[in-house]
């Protein structure tokens, strides 16, 4: 045998060796639990659409998914866990908009943000709501302008998390493009949000659609605007910051699933495709749905483009607030 025939056969048989060992790994995993790692407490939207999830898979793949809440930091706690950990499957980062936050406002985290993660796929998107106290003498968005630019530095928006958010950069946004001089009040939770609002400490805040509905409907809390591009189903007739008087703003929130980088390939697509299968079904749809989350699937590699570009997109509103890096 010559030495390109001999070659040209020892690349074919490491070709098929590739594939035949890629195919056995996908074949057994899962064979024990597999566990989602949500970087924030119990009862957020994260929580919630990765503990319905999670349950599905157990139908889908055989084996439990488990979810765990390690809270911290901003999500980073979370991710560098995930990011050091086993590259065998077993191990599922769930992602939110604060993973592109914290790529943008942190110079050195122990990982990176897109390249120490294998991406597997987006599973849904929700806005942020423009919520007002009660006590503020604002009808709508254009009245909340009008109000903040006749009377600069006087108002406050309010938001949970304390600096570097995606609630407090959904706020310096709406300041950059309404051109007006509203202070940033930082506050641990949601709750002290909406107590803030509610005795008129603050004015405004921007927060998670699924963290105010309760409060919405109560009547602690008056709805403005929608962050998001669209209007969002579970509420209709709300416009959105664009349409309602603030030109080309669009904050949306969005969740995924990822793996530490290094997983193989073939677990990384099984496990997509098990994921797409389940937010395929209408009873899982309609669950996600109730939470004002709706469900929105990608690709492996949209997914590391998305992620990418969102930590763009904060760098750069970082720069024209003058938020430095942490």
């Amino acid at each position: 045998m010559g030495l390109k025939t001999w070659l040209a056969a020892a690349t074919i048989g490491l070709g098929v060796a590739t594939t035949v060992t890629g195919t056995a790994v996908s074949q057994e995993w899962p064979s024990r639990n597999v566990k989602f790692l949500v970087p924030y407490g119990p009862g957020g939207g994260t929580d919630i659409v990765s503990r319905i999830i999670a349950q599905q898979l157990q139908e889908t793949l055989g084996q439990n998914f488990v979810v765990e809440n390690k809270p911290g930091a901003g999500s980073t706690l979370g991710a560098d866990s995930v990011a050091k950990a086993e590259k065998d499957g077993y191990t599922v980062l769930v992602l939110s908009n604060a993973h592109a936050v914290a790529g943008a406002l942190y110079k050195k985290l122990p990982y990176d943000s897109v390249k120490s993660f294998e991406m597997a796929t987006q599973i849904g998107t929700v806005p942020l709501l423009l919520v007002s106290s009660p006590k503020f003498e604002a009808r709508d968005v254009k009245d909340v302008v009008a109000k903040a630019k006749a009377s600069p530095g006087k108002y406050n928006y309010s938001a949970a998390g304390g600096v570097g958010t995606t609630q407090h950069f959904a706020g310096e946004l709406f300041r950059v493009l309404s051109g007006t001089d509203i202070k940033h009040i930082p506050y641990k939770t949601t709750p002290d949000v909406v107590t803030s609002l509610m005795q008129n400490d603050t004015q405004i805040s921007f927060e998670l659609l699924p963290a105010v509905r309760g409060q919405i409907a109560s009547g602690n809390l008056k709805a403005l605007a929608v962050t998001s591009s669209e209007r969002n189903p579970a509420y209709p007739d709300l416009p959105t910051l664009a349409e309602a008087g603030v030109p080309g703003y669009n904050v949306t929130s969005w969740y995924g699933f990822a793996m530490p980088a290094g997983t193989p390939k073939p677990i990384v697509d099984k496990f997509t495709k098990a994921v797409h299968q389940v937010l395929a079904k209408d009873e899982v749809k309609q669950a996600i749905a109730k939470t004002g989350i709706v469900v929105k699937t990608s690709t492996n590699e949209e997914l590391t483009k998305h992620v990418a570009s969102e930590i763009a997109k904060w760098s750069d509103l970082m720069k024209k607030a003058g938020i430095e890096q942490r």
